[in-house]
């Protein structure tokens, strides 16, 4: 560890002991590229083995047989510590190019013996040392063997070493590399977002390394165990400012290569995997607080935060900081906590320790322009990333398949974050919206897949990206809060706190989670679960899917069985536990609550559970389990009947649940007739909560999906004008005729409901007010009349029912735009119109990033995708471009995957279905990466269309009219 504080301590020196060994490193590394550039011209420069021109002396044939073959890494090596020097250039070098030059020392330990170094590297043009990529030199006593051979192998990134002889286990060596790489605009590793400023454009050199992309930037063991601490130099122009992991402890100006630069040194970080290294240069500004003795900093652009936008995001941060804090009875083990918006980035977000980034939209707020949804967005992304300080970067899991509790562990504690940051919002009903019911429509799929899988299953970085999905996150957190509920709050937190502090600094699998949480148990006199916490979680993390709880209320006779959305589709995934869970079931009968009961086989019996005619039963009480329910026909109609004479007998969550289970029982063909699910949504005329119509909205968006092109649609759109007129007026008195915001939270989103639904439907009113409103804005840019949380209403309908002239105007404002948000529902809305030739000239405009960036380019596909003219346009628009989008998005990307679903979210044809199937086909060279399971899961839901389709258009049809009228 003595090189860890080695930085530290010469400091001390003075700024010009820094300056010079910054200016003695570049200049060396500066001329080794330039003689290696001319070895490459001299040659004919052809491409060494990664195909990023970087020179290989020796060339090996790849057998599957060798280590550098395996996508994993041996496990010889452990990194101890890297100091890693980068020079960012936020000018073009003389060919056009952005770059980055920079060098690394990784000290390492030999763990045990082998006579082969293999680290990551990918597109780095490294310079050699005699004839090799490397210099490898031993520490202490121990000598390092020469290198005979350095090779790169493209498929699995790696660099690699052949020594002359064995490293000794035990001993410590270290490596230097000096290198060279393209700071490009591709959102991955090292990359470069661009933003135009009173005219002028800037340039950011930041970072993405989550998955695989730290060694894009700098050579090194790129796997999550494989932690070490980094010193981290940022070399930059004098009139930027540099960020990374830690703080700042030394900025010096040196003369190099000519020019005044300056030189940040920053302090050593904790111990920690190379996915959460951040760095940054740019000319950001930041506002700050010192929160209980924690610097707080909120970085953007000059104006963002000049017009306050980063004040909610400083103002929030650190009360969720400290209720996390509480809650891991943990201290933040950092010196500061940065927060960053970038214009150009491909997640949401990333939680890089001490230096966390978002997309604009995720982390800037305007008091004045921006929406309750804007809000509330930057609050749960911001619980999301702050809970991940402890959980994942204290504590990380060793290998990717254990990425669904890394992620799904953020998404269920983002909203205890939520509700202590933002008491009054109720955040627990969007939980089971957001999370439950949106991964329910996945996991219900023949082609969903466990939570937990084995290390061997996920190794291409293709594959570690897939794992970023629904079923990681919403899933993930879904069945974390089942856990918490039945283990109850206070138990569950005293196991995660005696875990965090634990593995503090270290590697787990999930399994060590559980061990924490069963002596939490063990501890808690009372406490009372039918089996370990290890044999109930395995039956919801092991297998695929979830259950559906039947009740016979005539007998009290429970059963379950494996979900599926087509319940003739084959799985293929067996299961060691025949498909049955261990089911917490909390329960009401009539309004009051009842015991909690656990189903732990295929079926058993309660007689609690039994009902009169009088009596009524609710399972699965706020849905706190994660399992569908059926009923016997008699508390059907029992439950339709309360929901009729009154409904506020029900919970707001269980009004939801019925509907949600109902509409997706029929599909399943649980319940055989899906005018059921319908009659569930009679009752909305009276329902005036957010969460059953929101609930109800989703599931009726299926059949527009499925009718909207038919001679259904009509029908249904007449029932639904029927349905959300009420909602409609009720919304324009309590606001006195829309000149007021809804007192309540949620009551604000249900006002955009109403105003959306009404005016598609053709609400009388509703479109003239829309029209109205946006013509009052076109004629006044200045002066946007209409209400923030109305803005992505308003602009699509009003651009859907429009002509060029509204869609070219909301593209003037959309280029003008400084908060991100406001350009993010213009850039939405501008997908409403029905205007064919103004669809296919946007979706070529996401094909240039100076007219949509790159990182909104397939989001604004899939917009397009979701209006009935735009679908045909969008799926022609991808096929045909498949190649080209694949290059540019599908290596890694998050984005791909929700690409491929929304493209094919309306098919429903035998047609189309063999059009989908021949995009597979035509594209097999091309290869489809993170969205190889989206496109399987896309031809899975589109033969379930079809037969759904052809079995309920008559009696759907004939409901509808009978309703209506």
């Amino acid at each position: 560890m003595g090189k860890v504080y080695y930085i530290s301590k010469n400091v001390g020196f003075g700024l010009l002991v820094l300056a010079g060994i910054a200016l003695v490193t570049i200049i060396a590394l500066s001329i080794a590229y330039d003689k290696e550039k001319a070895k490459n011209q001299g040659s004919g420069g052809d491409e060494g083995a990664d195909g990023t021109g970087t020179p290989s002396p020796t060339t090996t044939p790849l057998t599957p047989e060798q280590p550098w073959d395996r996508y994993r890494l041996p496990g010889s090596l452990a990194p101890v510590f890297y100091d890693v020097t980068l020079w960012p250039r936020l000018t073009p070098d003389a060919n056009g190019l952005y770059v980055f030059t920079g060098n690394s020392t990784v000290v390492f330990r030999c763990v045990k013996e082998t006579d082969l170094i293999i680290i990551h590297s990918r597109q780095l043009n490294l310079t050699t040392f005699g004839g090799h990529h490397a210099r490898l030199r031993g520490r202490g006593r121990a000598p390092a063997p020469s290198i005979q051979r350095s090779w790169f192998v493209a498929k699995t990134e790696y660099l690699v070493l052949q020594l002359s002889s064995s490293l000794a286990g035990g001993a410590t060596y270290e490596l230097y590399t000096e290198f060279r790489g393209e700071l490009a605009d591709d959102l991955e590793g090292f990359y470069r977002s661009e933003y135009s400023e009173d005219g002028v454009t800037k340039v950011v050199a930041t970072s993405q390394m989550q998955a695989t992309y730290a060694r894009k930037t700098f050579p090194c063991f790129d796997e999550p165990a494989m932690k070490a601490v980094f010193n981290v130099i940022l070399i930059h122009s004098r009139d930027t400012v540099a960020l990374s992991n830690g703080m700042e402890i030394d900025s010096a100006d040196a003369v190099i290569e000519g020019a005044l630069v300056r030189v940040t040194t920053f302090e050593p970080t904790k111990r920690m995997s190379t996915y959460l290294l951040a760095f940054i240069v740019s000319y950001f500004v930041s506002i700050q607080s010192n929160h209980n003795n924690l610097l707080i900093r909120i970085w953007a652009r000059k104006k963002a935060i000049d017009d306050r936008q980063g004040d909610y995001a400083l103002n929030v941060t650190g009360p969720i900081l400290q209720f996390f804090e509480r809650y891991y009875n943990a201290a933040y083990p950092l010196s500061k906590s940065d927060q960053v918006a970038l214009p150009d980035f491909d997640a949401g977000a990333m939680e890089n320790w001490g230096l966390v980034t978002y997309r604009e939209t995720a982390l800037l707020y305007d008091p004045i322009l921006s929406s309750t949804g804007n809000k509330e967005r930057v609050i749960t992304v911001i619980s999301h990333e702050l809970a991940h300080m402890w959980f994942g970067n204290l504590v990380t899991l060793r290998w990717w398949n254990d990425l669904w509790l890394n992620e799904g562990f953020a998404s269920y504690v983002e909203y205890l974050g939520v509700d202590h940051g933002e008491p009054g919002w109720n955040m627990g009903d969007r939980f089971i919206l957001y999370e439950v019911q949106k991964v329910f429509a996945v996991d219900a799929l023949a082609s969903s897949h466990p939570l937990s899988c084995r290390e061997e299953e996920v190794n291409t970085p293709a594959e570690i990206s897939e794992m970023f999905s629904t079923i990681s996150y919403s899933k993930g957190a879904a069945v974390i809060k089942m856990l918490s509920e039945f283990l109850t709050e206070p138990v569950f937190a005293r196991g995660l706190s005696s875990y965090l502090n634990t593995f503090a600094f270290n590697n787990t699998v999930y399994t060590d989670l559980w061990d924490h949480l069963q002596q939490a148990v063990e501890n808690t006199p009372g406490m009372n679960i039918p089996d370990t916490v290890h044999n109930i979680m395995n039956r919801w993390t092991l297998q695929m899917g979830f259950p559906v709880v039947t009740l016979d209320t005539r007998t009290g006779t429970l059963t379950q069985q494996h979900f599926l959305l087509d319940p003739e589709s084959v799985v293929d995934r067996a299961s060691q536990f025949n498909y049955t869970w261990f089911v917490p079931i909390k329960w009401v009968k009539t309004g009051v609550e009842q015991q909690q009961h656990w189903l732990l086989h295929k079926s058993d019996t309660n007689v609690l559970m039994k009902a009169t005619a009088a009596e009524w039963v609710v399972l699965n009480t706020n849905m706190s389990g994660y399992f569908r329910v059926n009923y016997d026909p008699s508390n059907w109609n029992r439950l339709l009947r309360v929901l009729s004479t009154n409904h506020k007998a029900i919970s707001v969550i269980n009004r939801a649940q019925i509907i949600d289970d109902a509409f997706n029982l029929a599909r399943a063909k649980i319940i055989r007739s899906s005018t059921l699910a319908l009659r569930t949504t009679k009752y909305l005329s009276n329902e005036r909560e957010y969460t059953p119509w929101e609930a109800a909205i989703r599931n009726l968006d299926y059949y527009i999906l499925m009718f909207d092109r038919t001679e259904v649609y009509g029908a249904l759109q007449a029932y639904l004008k029927k349905q959300i007129q009420p909602l409609f007026e009720h919304f324009k008195n309590i606001t006195d005729n829309w000149s007021k915001i809804p007192p309540g939270h949620t009551d604000q989103y249900n006002q955009i409901n109403a105003i959306g639904l009404a005016c598609n439907v053709g609400v009388e009113g509703c479109m003239d007010l829309i029209k109205r409103w946006y013509r009052q804005w076109m004629e006044n840019p200045a002066h946007n009349p209409i209400a923030p949380n109305l803005k992505s209403t308003v602009y699509c309908r009003a651009i859907a029912f429009g002509g060029v002239e509204e869609w070219e105007f909301a593209w003037r404002m959309f280029k003008y735009s400084t908060l991100a948000s406001e350009a993010s529902r213009l850039r939405e809305a501008m997908a409403c119109t029905k205007i064919p030739w103004l669809l296919n000239r946007y979706l070529e405009y996401t094909l240039d990033p100076t007219k949509i960036r790159k990182q909104d380019a397939t989001s604004t596909i899939q917009s397009v995708a979701l209006n009935v003219v735009g679908m045909p346009l969008a799926w022609n628009f991808v096929r045909a471009r498949w190649s080209y989008i694949f290059q540019q998005y599908g290596t890694g990307s998050f984005s791909i995957s929700s690409l491929v679903t929304g493209v094919a979210k309306r098919l429903s044809t035998e047609f189309e279905l063999q059009e989908l199937k021949k995009f597979k086909e035509d594209n097999v060279h091309v290869g489809f990466g993170s969205a190889t399971l989206a496109l399987e899961q896309a031809i899975e839901k589109t033969r379930a269309n079809i037969k759904w389709v052809a079995e309920n258009k008559a009696l759907v049809l004939q409901w509808l009219t009978d309703e209506s009228t």
